[in-house]
């Protein structure tokens, strides 16, 4: 098994197999036999999810598993394995992505190339026929916001607002199953490429932020309205 499929697939195994009271979940020896691997390949696989704060190694006592500590990365780990967190954690992850989204507006009014400008015009030409046609913009809301976040130079901050976008995967599509919102939203990304080009730091942090508003709204409302969304969503529904 890879180690990538074991890490994820293990972390989902622990989630379902730990003690709902305690957090205590199987043992090496028991993970090893039911993934039908070696027991060092647990204990590597188990110092990962321990460095990510999913689990915590105890001597003489076992295996516990604690998601409320998790790190970003771990929260992408979820995504994968489809495991289930806390709302309040979701709508967090939404407001610390719109946090580092208005400042890589800012950062990419200065830093951005004639390179990022076309890359830009492509996913706007794209996302026209995608609208044309009458079809959501999941693929293309995603290809922006990323490239703005490339086009500051720093990839350490691309790879972190990447782990935001793994986790929305599924969420996206459903998100602009409404052609109005991705109408609207075209069009913000119009105007937010525009402030981009005028290189106006301060309007393309405004519109970035009042662009963001309304996902925060939508999953602040899905958490305090209930609706159709279950008690305990998957990172994945971000």
């Amino acid at each position: 098994m890879k180690e990538k499929n074991l890490l994820a697939e293990l972390a989902a195994y622990l989630f379902s197999h730990s003690d709902k009271g305690t957090g205590r979940t199987p043992s090496e020896r028991e993970l090893a036999e039911h993934f039908a691997v070696s027991r060092g390949q647990i204990r590597e696989a188990l110092a990962i999810l321990e460095a990510m704060r999913i689990v915590e190694r105890r001597a003489k006592s076992g295996i516990y598993i604690d998601t409320k500590q998790a790190s970003v990365e771990a929260m992408a780990l979820f995504a994968r394995a489809g495991l289930p967190l806390d709302p309040v954690r979701i709508y967090e992850t939404v407001e610390l992505r719109k946090i580092h989204e208005i400042k890589a507006a800012e950062l990419a009014c200065s830093r951005a190339t004639e390179e990022n400008f076309e890359r830009l015009r492509e996913i706007l030409k794209a996302s026209e026929e995608r609208i044309a046609a009458g079809e959501g913009l999941a693929k293309e809301d995603r290809e922006f916001h990323l490239e703005i976040v490339r086009a500051t130079k720093n990839s350490v901050f691309h790879n972190v607002c990447s782990v935001y976008y793994m986790m929305g995967q599924q969420r996206l599509p459903i998100y602009f199953n409404d052609p109005e919102r991705s109408r609207r939203s075209h069009v913000e990304h119009i105007q937010i490429y525009e402030a981009l080009l005028r290189r106006d730091g301060n309007l393309a942090q405004a519109l970035m932020s009042a662009h963001l508003q309304g996902a925060e709204s939508y999953w602040k409302g899905l958490i305090e309205g209930g609706g159709t969304q279950p008690q305990s969503p998957t990172l994945e529904q971000v």
